[in-house]
């Protein structure tokens, strides 16, 4: 099916059941005078909602505290022993088909999203020797999960007859903010031991997963690993294949959506923490940063969890009480490391640019970058070498790093021995502890898009949005709803935002499942 447009620049793809969430009606744009608006945080939560009010005619300012945008997903130069300046990052992430307002977001600097690569496969590969892959699978409901359960060698038929068909009802019918009612009470791991998932489908299928989420399943909500299992298998045709950026971030990505804000009148303001939000009795906000303090008609915060108390904290005039004290509370999930290795000789030909990996010690995903990023590939032609990245998530805070660097490149070698032979020409290592935690009961806690002050929006991944999204699309997502949120006091029309259906697919299962389900 040929992607079709919602009339405001974005797309969804193949799923003929993708739901729309339109905007509130309006005029199309400010003309004359336009308010002013502060974006903090510059992200793709900021940048989308920098992207919604600039193109309606807000005059933005973009704060972001780094020297260049990007967020969790910036790049940064550095210069390796051989004397190649290269792009460290926190290397790879999956832009799943199904990230319809992301990959919208995207097409407003590169409409063919010739930026972006597909990876054939997401392969998964446990320490036990089981393998699965989801090349094969259908990838439309419920055809996805028969296909799976048939080619999966660690989901059989006997392992299907074991599982508590009751307890497994909530799989088939996820709704938000229904499946937080329900499920936000109980740990990941608690959930798939009560419908008697097979452990090791367990392990290959799920906690690679949940680990996606930089968080131990027994401390994640099985609400996001539902919702999860919702967006990326059983509630979408989109199936589980991604691109990945062809390029480095800041070439693909943040380079060219920068000079489109810019394009768009928009200041953008890096290396430039903000400090403090005072609101005004106007009904403005006054933002303050090292540099100065400026007012603002709207203020949108796209910070990471940490950020966000911050701020909030440091500003006692903002927002009430509870709101104040629910963000006080919020959690950021344990450290993780990503690890790249510059190595002289290639890895084996048939190795895949991505393999998630179970019982591999602290060891979660192996990338061979060069396999798909240009950057990476010029370096390896070069040199006769390969480009190696590794990601451990969820480690303890009081690990020894230098340890669980050495142990995951040790089960690197475990996994592909032709890299043990390899001599390390440089190495990166980034450490990390600012993703959100999603704990078992912490829904309650996390922001709305709207705050108590109607002059000021929360967007991020961490964000309630009512909508079935997760990850970088709850981020693009957000960031779209923060914007509208401020266009529609206004009387302006926002932007149109996609989503997998929000709904289980199927009325018989959706029946069943409100009967059993409970």
């Amino acid at each position: 099916m040929a992607p079709r447009r919602n009339g405001t620049g974005s797309r969804h793809g193949r799923d003929r059941r993708a739901a729309v969430v339109h905007a509130p009606a309006g005029r199309a744009r400010f003309t004359g005078d336009a308010p002013t608006a502060a974006v903090v945080g510059g992200g793709i939560a900021g940048i989308a909602a920098a992207t919604g009010l600039a193109e309606r005619g807000v005059r933005v300012t973009l704060y972001e505290s780094e020297p260049q945008l990007g967020g969790r997903l910036a790049g940064w130069p550095t210069r390796l022993a051989d004397g190649s300046t290269v792009t460290m990052s926190r290397g790879f992430h999956a832009f799943f088909r199904q990230y319809y307002n992301l990959r919208g977001l995207l097409r407003r600097v590169d409409p063919g999203l010739g930026s972006l690569t597909p990876l054939p496969d997401y392969p998964l590969r446990h320490s036990s020797g089981l393998h699965d892959s989801f090349a094969r699978v259908p990838r439309t409901p419920p055809l996805s999960a028969l296909g799976f359960v048939a080619l999966s060698p660690t989901f059989g038929a006997r392992d299907l007859a074991r599982m508590n068909p009751r307890a497994a009802l909530p799989l088939l019918d996820v709704r938000v903010p229904e499946v937080y009612e329900r499920l936000d009470d109980i740990s990941a791991h608690d959930f798939l031991t009560r419908i008697r998932f097979p452990p090791a489908a367990h392990h290959l299928a799920f906690e690679v997963f949940s680990r996606s989420f930089f968080a131990d399943p027994r401390e994640l909500s099985a609400a996001e690993l539902v919702l999860m299992f919702h967006i990326y298998f059983l509630g979408s045709s989109e199936g589980l294949l991604f691109d990945v950026p062809a390029e480095p971030f800041p070439t693909a990505l943040w380079d060219p959506l920068g000079g489109y804000l810019e394009s768009h009148g928009v200041t953008v303001l890096t290396s430039t923490p903000v400090r403090q939000v005072c609101p005004q009795p106007d009904g403005g906000l006054n933002v303050t940063t090292d540099q100065d303090t400026a007012r603002c008609d709207a203020l949108v915060l796209a910070l990471d969890g940490a950020g966000l108390r911050q701020v909030v904290a440091a500003s006692p005039e903002l927002g009430a009480p509870d709101w104040r004290a629910r963000i006080a509370r919020l959690r950021t999930a344990p450290p993780f490391l990503v690890s790249r290795l510059w190595l002289d000789r290639p890895v084996a030909p048939g190795r895949p640019g991505f393999l998630g990996t179970s019982g591999y010690g602290p060891l979660d995903n192996v990338s061979v970058l060069n396999r798909w990023e240009g950057e990476a590939a010029r370096w390896a032609r070069r040199t006769g070498g390969s480009v190696v990245e590794l990601h451990a998530y969820a480690v303890s805070p009081e690990a020894d790093r230098s340890a669980v660097q050495a142990e995951a490149v040790r089960q690197l070698h475990r996994i592909y021995p032709e890299t043990s032979r390899a001599r390390v020409v440089d190495e990166r290592h980034a450490w990390r502890a600012d993703c959100p935690m999603f704990p078992v009961g912490g829904y309650r806690d996390r922001p709305g898009v709207r705050s108590p002050d109607p002059a000021v929006t929360v967007a991020g991944d961490l964000v309630r949005t009512g909508l079935p999204v997760a990850l970088m699309e709850r981020a693009a997502t957000s960031g779209f709803l923060a914007a509208n949120a401020h266009l529609e006091r206004w009387g302006v029309r926002g932007q149109t935002v996609w989503t997998v259906p929000r709904s289980g697919r199927s009325l018989p299962l959706r029946r069943l499942a409100s009967v059993g389900g409970g």
